[in-house]
């Protein structure tokens, strides 16, 4: 699914809260998942130029099923990870709980950048 514009900011929400629910997710870990998916989509479109998303709904291992999420954009890239992964910190007029609130909503987050060639965020929420 392309992220474009804002209307697919709220598509991506939307598609994420469908699949936590057929996953099994609680409500507050649907809400955790669909948080964090909010704010890499808009990071996505805002700081990346826009890009793509996977939903992978139904995701199992170990026992255990939940919801995976793949943020893939061509844009600047981050050039440092470290600082970007700063609770609080902020490039631009935001809060500064992107990458770092994504982080902390997941049960598993990776985070791939390539100065000048885009960054790949996967963040995966887990049933209890």
């Amino acid at each position: 699914m392309a992220i474009a514009s804002n209307d697919d900011v709220v598509r991506v929400r939307q598609v994420v809260r469908a699949a936590a629910a057929a996953a099994g997710l609680s409500l507050v870990d649907q809400t955790k998942i669909v948080t964090a998916a909010s704010e890499l989509a808009r990071n996505t479109f805002i700081y990346g130029g826009g890009g793509s998303v996977r939903v992978e709904r139904a995701v199992s291992e170990r026992g255990r099923a939940g919801v995976r999420i793949v943020f893939t954009d061509e844009g600047p890239g981050i050039p440092d990870v470290d600082q970007a992964l700063t609770e609080g910190w902020t490039s631009g007029s935001g809060l500064g709980l992107g990458l770092s609130g994504a982080r902390r909503l997941s049960d598993e987050f990776t985070l791939e950048t390539q100065v000048g060639k885009g960054t790949t965020v996967t963040v995966t929420k887990w049933t209890r």
